[in-house]
């Protein structure tokens, strides 16, 4: 009996640290005495209505606490809420927020929201709008007017363009026009040696296009870091040009060798041709000749021409 009731007194015992255990992660006491001192006006009721909408309600406190802390305004436990359940990372929106307005940068939650769930790092964007980034576009290799080929090397400064991070271009839109302008710029010297001496003339210029325009960045400066000389394309190309003319005029000699061979064998063929007709013609004069003595015709027209 005795043995009985130690079991059931702690089979009792359990089922209580259970219910007990069970009650306390429903309603996270702990953590709404937290939130109460820290200054976070929320119900316990939101916080156990949490745990059944699949929203964990530690990482909503300590948003709302951390935006609290640094001073942020309208927000609230809804937003961070469907913010969350959208897939978002509120985390990172929070420090976002709160690194521009240190930075005293304007951006507001929907905003940080709406880039976050745009799939692009939000605090990554904020921290680049406050420190400025270079993106370093790949050798760039161009052929001036007097045909040397140059290979330049530009890098770009940039910084995030907030307004229009979500649906602007990315970082490879900018080494594309970057290098578009580069070429163009290239393209346009009439002698290697001035983009040579005035390297800066290709970054004016590149930079006066517009070249952020639709883009998620703001470009602050281009410097053409290093230009090389490369091949001299002109002078090969007119080595080029001449043996493609060569093996035009060896290709043209060569045809008209085969035309004068081919006329003259067909002359060769003419003049057998006719030599056997000469020799066919010369084989039917004795016969023709016998022919008419025979018949007396030679002979008689002979003897008239004498009588005459």
């Amino acid at each position: 009996m005795t043995d009985f009731l130690q079991i059931s007194t702690l089979v009792t015992l359990g089922i209580g640290l259970v219910a007990f255990w069970i009650i306390l992660y429903i309603f996270p006491i702990s953590l709404w005495i937290t939130a109460i001192f820290s200054g976070v006006k929320i119900n316990l009721l939101e916080l156990v209505f949490m745990r059944f909408r699949k929203v964990p309600p530690a990482l909503i406190v300590q948003s709302l606490i951390l935006a609290l802390k640094a001073g942020l305004k309208d927000i609230d436990s809804r937003v961070l809420e469907t913010h969350y359940l959208a897939g978002g990372n509120l985390t990172n929106v929070i420090k976002a927020l709160i690194a521009a307005d240190k930075a005293n940068l304007r951006i507001s939650f929907k905003q940080a929201t709406a880039i976050d769930l745009a799939g692009r790092d939000v605090l990554e964007a904020v921290q680049i709008s406050i420190t400025p980034y270079m993106i370093l576009v790949p050798s760039i290799t161009a052929v001036s007017v007097d045909g040397i080929q140059l290979i330049a090397v530009a890098r770009v400064t940039v910084r995030t363009n907030l307004e229009q991070l979500v649906g602007g271009a990315g970082e490879e839109t900018i080494k594309a026009r970057v290098g578009q302008g580069i070429i163009s710029k290239i393209g346009e010297a009439k002698h290697y040696l001035s983009v040579l001496e005035k390297p800066e003339e290709i970054s004016k210029h590149v930079l006066s296009n517009g070249l952020d325009a639709g883009t998620a960045y703001t470009i602050l400066s281009i410097d053409i870091a290093d230009i090389n000389i490369g091949k001299n394309i002109g002078a090969k190309l007119q080595i080029d040009q001449a043996a493609a003319d060569l093996e035009i005029a060896h290709a043209k000699a060569e045809e008209r060798r085969s035309m004068a061979v081919a006329l003259e064998q067909e002359m060769h063929a003419i003049t057998q041709q006719n030599r056997a007709k000469l020799i066919l013609a010369e084989a039917e004069i004795p016969p023709a000749l016998s022919d008419a003595f025979r018949r007396g015709q030679f002979y008689g027209k002979s003897v008239r021409v004498e009588g005459e």
